[in-house]
């Protein structure tokens, strides 16, 4: 997993998204557009989620597999009417990209990276929608897309525009009040709310079900996909039992992403995202834990540069105490 400096948080920007909006950069995302006729059934057969049932205006997250069941990648899946946006950690995109296109045949599907094409700009908090209602009415900034979004754990709106325009709407969304809010704060508030991140607190070797994402991203009455076997093998085989999940645990010390998570001294998990919370006062993090330290309440500790420190497992999203 992609191992990163932990984010620290402006205190500024971070009541912006709570109390007004917050505009954000989404420079970390990449998008691929498919276009043609059989654009849903081709995606339906590759994807854990069911995107032959969108309609027009609908959207789904999913999961792209290998035949063993490991996450190549997470996205949303958004069908726009003429064409399906895919949004998805940029680091992938391209690669994401070429998978897709490969396994096209006879199929009237064209496969594009629009990631240098468009950006992302994301607003979010209560006064989202009226901000980007008031960007959107000049068509000298309007976006192509307006998509609902909450994968920062704050609830807003991300707006799809052509990179030559996107500075143009950026202005435009700060003269409408929108606060700037770097990266940092943004990850704060996705830890928050106990979201996972492909390449952070997802890989390659991820299965869905680890990462407690099955809910979200997986149908269970959907036909054949890529990797469904092992999915369904672990979920009605297997009760639904993986060797380790994805936790949170609120620290009593110092900790990041990569520390040990110990029971007694026995190793037992590993930190994949770690932070100082606002809104609990306290370190907060999330950790694959192995299967028999995951309840509620479990006190076990974290080995950190500075030494052993105290956590307890609780549950997602972190709830203000």
């Amino acid at each position: 997993m992609r191992i990163s400096a932990p984010p620290v948080v402006s205190p500024d920007q971070y009541r912006a998204l709570h109390q007004h909006a917050g505009l954000v950069r989404r420079a970390s995302r990449g998008r691929i557009l498919l276009r043609g006729a059989d654009r849903k059934a081709y995606l339906h057969g590759l994807l854990s989620n069911d995107v032959l049932g969108l309609g027009t205006g609908d959207w789904c997250y999913a999961t792209l597999l290998t035949a063993q069941g490991r996450m190549i990648s997470d996205m949303r899946v958004f069908e726009l009417g003429d064409r399906i946006l895919l949004d998805l950690e940029r680091e992938v995109a391209p690669a994401v990209a070429e998978h897709l296109d490969r396994f096209v045949i006879t199929e009237d599907v064209a496969v594009e990276n629009a990631t240098d094409a468009l950006v992302q700009l994301g607003v979010y908090g209560p006064d989202a929608a009226q901000i980007a209602g008031l960007a959107a009415v000049d068509p000298s900034t309007a976006p192509l897309f307006i998509l609902p979004s909450s994968d920062i754990g704050i609830d807003g709106l991300d707006l799809i525009v052509a990179s030559e325009r996107a500075e143009a709407l950026a202005s435009a969304l700060e003269r409408a009040g929108a606060v700037v809010v770097d990266a940092d704060t943004a990850e704060v508030t996705r830890i928050e709310a106990g979201i996972p991140r492909f390449l952070v607190d997802m890989d390659a070797t991820t299965i869905p079900l680890e990462a407690g994402i099955e809910d979200r991203a997986i149908s269970l009455t959907k036909g054949c996909y890529v990797g469904q076997e092992v999915i369904v093998r672990v979920l009605h085989r297997g009760g639904g039992r993986v060797a380790k999940k994805l936790v949170g645990l609120v620290l009593g010390g110092a900790g990041t992403q990569g520390d040990q998570v110990l029971a007694g001294d026995r190793e037992v998990g590993r930190l994949t995202s770690a932070v100082d919370s606002p809104r609990l006062g306290k370190r907060i993090a999330l950790a694959y834990v192995h299967r028999d330290f995951l309840e509620p309440g479990t006190a076990l500790q974290v080995r950190a540069a500075t030494g052993d420190s105290a956590a307890v497992v609780v549950s997602r999203p972190f709830a203000a105490s």
